[in-house]
């Protein structure tokens, strides 16, 4: 059993091997497979296993490419693409999070986004930028 580990480690030795991009493709390639398990267009069958075979031979290509600097830029792009998707859905999360305690309103000279909590009836609320002030019901 060492010497298959062993010769495994010195044949991947200068390969680029697996990262995030890797693996979203593998989830990518099981959720495929499975929805072709379920599908009944032959056309459609044959859309999807083609996209299968296409992501077994990417994800192939890229734990056993060489050029380890071209594979780490193409994983750095799509990480940033990941932070940018992550970024936008906790930004939403967090803004429905917020509506549950607090107003938002909007300064009607700045268009400044102002956080006013509920329940406080009518108030008179000054824009922290434009000094700006305006009345608003925040019940």
């Amino acid at each position: 059993m060492d010497k298959i580990k062993e010769k495994l480690a010195r044949f991947m030795y200068g390969r680029y091997g697996g990262d995030r991009l890797n693996t979203v493709m593998l989830i990518i390639l099981l959720v495929c497979c499975v929805l072709n398990l379920f599908v009944r267009n032959a056309y459609f069958s044959i859309v999807l296993s083609s996209w299968e075979l296409l992501l077994v031979i990417l994800i192939y290509y890229r734990i056993f490419s060489r050029n380890i600097s071209k594979r780490y830029a193409e994983n750095q792009k799509y990480l940033v693409l990941e932070n940018k998707v992550r970024h936008f859905f906790g930004r939403q999360k967090y803004i429905q999070e917020q509506r549950k305690d607090f107003h938002i309103y909007t300064c009607p000279q700045c268009r400044q986004k102002i956080r006013i909590p509920k329940g406080k009836g009518k108030i008179s609320i000054r824009c922290p930028k434009c000094g700006a002030e305006f009345v608003k019901n925040s019940r």
